[in-house]
C-alpha cells in the first residue's frame, strides 16, 4: 500500500503563483514516474504533467505548458508542481498520482492517487 499526500492548494488571483507538493515514501518516489491531474466541476479529469523517475524528462498538457513546472526530489520523497501565471481556467482539484508502467494521459493506468488539493483562481 502506497499513500500520497498533497498540499499547497489555495485561493489566489489570476496571475498569481502556487506551488503544490506531493509527499510519498522514498521507495515510491525512486521507482515510479509521478503525474499531476486535475478535475474541475462538470469536467473530465485532465492530465497536467508527468515526470520521470530521475526527474530529467517532463511532459505537460498544452493548456499549462510554459506556465507550470513539475520537479521532484527523491531524497526528500517529494514531487512538486510550480504553477505560474494562474488563470481562472486552472481552477480545479489537483491530484498527484504514481505509476509503475510509465507516464500516460490516462488516469486509469495509474497505480496510486493522493486525496487532492483545491486550487481556486479568481479573475
Amino acid at each position: 500500500q502506497v499513500q500520497l499526500v498533497e498540499s499547497g492548494g489555495g485561493m489566489v488571483q489570476a496571475g498569481d503563483s502556487l506551488r503544490l507538493s506531493c509527499a510519498a515514501s522514498e521507495r515510491t518516489l525512486s521507482e515510479m514516474p509521478m503525474a499531476w491531474f486535475r478535475q474541475a466541476p462538470g469536467k473530465e479529469r485532465e492530465a497536467v504533467s508527468c515526470i520521470s523517475t530521475d526527474g530529467i524528462s517532463t511532459t505537460y498538457a498544452k493548456s499549462v505548458k510554459g506556465r507550470f513546472i513539475t520537479s521532484r526530489d527523491n531524497a526528500k520523497s517529494a514531487v512538486y508542481l510550480q504553477m505560474n501565471s494562474l488563470k481562472s481556467e486552472d481552477t480545479a482539484v489537483y491530484y498527484c498520482a504514481a505509476v509503475i508502467a510509465g507516464c500516460s494521459d490516462y488516469g486509469d493506468l495509474y497505480d496510486y492517487w493522493g486525496q487532492g488539493t483545491q486550487v481556486t483562481v479568481s479573475s
